[in-house]
């Protein structure tokens, strides 16, 4: 593995797929990672149709995951897949994630990590037991002026953390899209497929993560009102939530699939002793530092900016003025994970730098969603997460 590419099979992301296209561009970005095999879609001809779109043999576009599992572990260690990316509806996160672990390949998994909770602490345990790395697509921690952000405040530069607020507003699910022909919108909105909520499951997750992740703090405690503001939806479709971190930080979320004209508004704003960091995904190349008592500064991404710290540079593509966004982001995560693999098969330690949300992060935002269900279905109240 170390001169050659690591080889990845895919689990989802065929035909029209968004999700699946998003991962396979961000694993190639950075020539670390080719694909080689995938079980596209539970429909076979339109697995090899999809397969053949990517330029892969028939022969590797499975008919079933459990096949591709299978058949993958039996070809030569020269030939077979070294990694799975699984990219399908929550549903189906959990079985091909475990068949993989216990077929001896590293996953990279799209969030959330599983559709219930005792899935996600089952995978817990199976990445325990076969050491193999992990990684959750929790796409905005690759950002390196978030990477800046958290560097700064695990330096202490703000001081003690006083107050966190996070947000993440979009739009698109202002009309009743699920009875259309919008597939994302079918599956994201149906309990079946997505889960127990919907907004706050889909991307209220990422914003607690993000309030997490950059503050160094976990949540602890939860408020919350879901509400399916669109008549006849089957899910959430807004959410407020309360928060409360470790050391008693407290915190506000919100997050919103209904609120017209926003598109990935996603927005981390923490408050400490001696100032506050903002960042926001639609200016994601810029980390606003407001410093109690002098003039608020405006730090900006690019390999040229000496006063970046290493945890933003080891992030960066280009100098400054040359905007990395979404992609750049996801392929991090991909190229950091690769790094972690790389690492693991050579018995070396993994550069920390290179990060990655892991699945201890996965569990504890599956135990976040039954905690903010939970508040709500209890009429409003606090509530802690289990696990």
């Amino acid at each position: 593995m170390k001169n050659r590419k690591i080889r990845m099979g895919m689990v989802g992301g065929g035909i029209g797929a968004f999700i699946g296209a998003v991962h396979r561009m961000a694993a190639n970005l950075d020539g670390q990672i080719e694909l080689v095999c995938g079980a596209f879609s539970s429909d076979h001809k339109k697995c090899i149709d999809s397969g053949a779109e990517l330029f892969l043999p028939p022969e590797r576009c499975y008919a079933t995951f459990e096949e591709m599992m299978t058949m993958e572990a039996s070809l030569p260690e020269g030939e077979r897949m070294d990694i799975v990316s699984i990219v399908t509806p929550n549903h189906m996160h959990y079985a091909p994630a475990k068949a993989a672990l216990e077929n001896g390949f590293p996953v990279i998994i799209d969030k959330p990590l599983s559709f219930t909770l005792n899935e996600a602490l089952s995978l817990k345990a199976l990445v325990e037991e076969t050491g193999l790395p992990f990684a959750l697509t929790h796409t905005y921690t690759g950002y390196p002026m978030v990477k800046q952000a958290k560097a700064m405040i695990k330096n202490g530069e703000l001081g003690k953390i006083k107050k966190i607020a996070v947000e993440y507003p979009q739009g698109w699910l202002t009309d009743k899209l699920e009875d259309s022909d919008q597939k994302q919108a079918a599956w994201r909105t149906d309990p079946n497929r997505s889960g127990k909520s919907g907004c706050y499951g889909d991307i209220g997750t990422h914003a607690a993560n993000m309030a997490e992740y950059v503050s160094g703090l976990k949540i602890t405690k939860v408020l919350s009102q879901l509400t399916t503001v669109v008549e006849g939806r089957l899910l959430d479709d807004d959410a407020n939530v309360l928060l409360e971190l470790e050391g008693g930080v407290p915190g506000v979320l919100f997050a919103s699939q209904i609120s017209a004209g926003e598109e990935n508004g996603i927005k981390v704003r923490v408050y400490g002793e001696k100032g506050g960091i903002e960042w926001t995904q639609e200016d994601n190349n810029s980390l606003l530092v407001k410093w109690h008592g002098e003039p608020a500064q405006k730090l900006r991404a690019g390999g040229n900016h000496s006063y970046l710290l290493p945890e933003a540079l080891a992030h960066l593509r280009t100098p400054g003025g040359h905007p990395e966004g979404y992609l750049e982001a996801f392929a991090n995560i991909y190229r950091n994970f690769a790094n972690a693999v790389r690492a693991d098969y050579a018995g070396d330690d993994h550069d920390s730098v290179l990060d990655y949300p892991s699945v201890e992060d996965g569990v504890h935002g599956m135990a976040l969603v039954d905690a903010v269900v939970e508040s709500t279905e209890k009429g409003n109240v606090w509530v802690e997460p289990k696990y």
